[in-house]
């Protein structure tokens, strides 16, 4: 029977073998000690104290065989970093003359079936049913169900408390769930959650950096824990400070970081190890406007090789890159869907009439009358500007402007707007007063 030798990762052996050598020096030590003829031990019997030496080193691969090993999912068959699921992994041939880690990133050649489409491959995260609940009973999320389509940018919405990071924590496996599953790339997050962060770049709501660290040497530190090393990490840690803007920042200390260049440099390390999976938990809410339409630039350029999944409130970000926006309030899902979709199905119609300067009674005149018309829904005037949420655009078109002529209003412009998130946002999640007083 041949029976093959184990690949053990190298990186793994340096770290138990010192550990494994102090462990034998002092279960030596004790010993040698124990038998000495002057030697005496509480107790009195030396035979007693020698079985707990030897029973105590036996604990360790005790506590594995029992409760350590979990049949069935093994750990080496989820994708290597940076891969998507079912491009390449750490079982591919390698190819000859090459290295394992070049045969997969090369072009198929003649004979191999290229990488399938991303309509093609299995959704990047799985939510089913996803509940946590903090002590003292807060329902912090509540039966979450949602799939995030490989190589797409998805935006999380809702208001504070709405669930949003608790939820990012979940997949990170940061926290665990009271019921429900999530798996990341195919690997369940509370079966394997090691094997998820192989797959996954995370960022905080609020990113630490250790300040007395250059932002090139945490960087560096952070690939070297997802296993790059040599020449591999330093292409990856030089091409990683310069897409998010710090390359000339690159060997200062931390410290000296503004708060929008530590946001950036937390953002570069979830993505250092060019993982296929990124969450980001608030990514531009420390960033000023050019720094905020760089990263949406960085999170654009992503799509399409890696899943980006990320929360926020700038809800004009949303509509800029999204492909698929879910809408979570008191930890439901209310709502998900791709935009276009959603705009249609949920934004009200929306006229918006600007008066001329000097017409703040007639303007208030027109406004009572509106409301109580049977095709307008809701009214709002703030400063000179009406406006007006309506069932039908079509039909009430030609009754808005024949309202306007009764009351005598002077104007500047009469328009239907473009229904926007916010007014979904808003309609969904029952904030009724802010959606008449913003946009519906």
């Amino acid at each position: 029977m041949n029976v093959g030798i184990p690949n053990i990762d190298p990186q793994l052996l340096l770290l138990l073998a010192p550990i494994a050598l102090l462990q034998l020096g002092l279960l030596i030590a004790a010993i040698v000690d124990l038998l000495r003829d002057d030697r005496a031990v509480r107790g009195g019997n030396k035979g007693m104290w020698a079985v707990v030496i030897v029973f105590v080193n036996l604990v360790g691969p005790v506590l594995y065989f029992l409760v350590g090993r979990v049949d069935g999912v093994p750990a080496d068959t989820s994708p290597a970093p940076g891969a998507l699921p079912g491009w390449g992994s750490p079982h591919d041939p390698p190819v000859a003359g090459g290295s394992q880690a070049e045969s997969t990133a090369m072009t198929p050649t003649a004979g191999t079936d290229p990488a399938p489409p991303l309509a093609d491959l299995p959704p990047a995260i799985v939510i089913d049913g996803l509940t946590r609940r903090y002590p003292g009973g807060v329902l912090a999320l509540d039966a979450l169900a949602l799939t995030v389509p490989a190589g797409s940018v998805f935006g999380l919405l809702g208001p504070n408390g709405a669930g949003k990071t608790t939820a990012l924590r979940l997949l990170a496996g940061l926290t665990r769930a009271t019921r429900g599953r999530a798996t990341v790339t195919g690997i369940d997050v509370a079966v394997d959650p090691l094997g998820v962060r192989r797959h996954l770049g995370y960022l905080e709501q609020d990113p630490r950096a250790y300040g007395w660290m250059t932002g090139r040497e945490q960087l560096a530190m952070l690939g070297r824990l997802h296993g790059l090393t040599g020449g591999a990490l330093d292409a990856a840690v030089t091409d990683t400070l310069a897409r998010v803007d710090l390359a000339a920042a690159a060997d200062r200390r931390s410290s000296t970081y503004s708060g929008g260049m530590r946001q950036r440099l937390g953002i570069a390390g979830a993505l250092v190890h060019h993982p296929p999976v990124v969450i980001l938990d608030e990514p531009v809410s420390a960033l000023d406007p050019e720094g905020r339409r760089d990263v949406l630039d960085l999170i654009v350029a992503l799509r399409g090789d890696t899943t980006v999944l990320f929360s926020t409130h700038v809800l004009a970000d949303v509509e800029r890159i999204c492909d698929r926006v879910g809408i979570l309030d008191h930890g439901r899902l209310v709502v998900e869907g791709d935009l276009a979709g959603l705009l249609d199905r949920y934004a009200l119609p929306v006229w918006r009439v600007e008066a001329e300067p000097g017409q703040a009674a007639a303007m208030e005149r027109l406004a009572a009358g509106l409301r109580s018309e049977p095709w307008v829904t809701a009214t709002s005037l703030d400063h000179g500007l009406l406006t007006i949420a309506v069932v039908e655009s079509q039909v009430s078109g030609p009754p808005v402007l024949a309202a306007i002529a009764a009351a005598g209003v002077a104007v500047i412009s009469v328009a239907r707007a473009r229904p926007t998130l916010e007014d979904v946002f808003l309609r969904l999640t029952g904030e009724v007063a802010q959606t008449t007083g913003a946009s519906a």
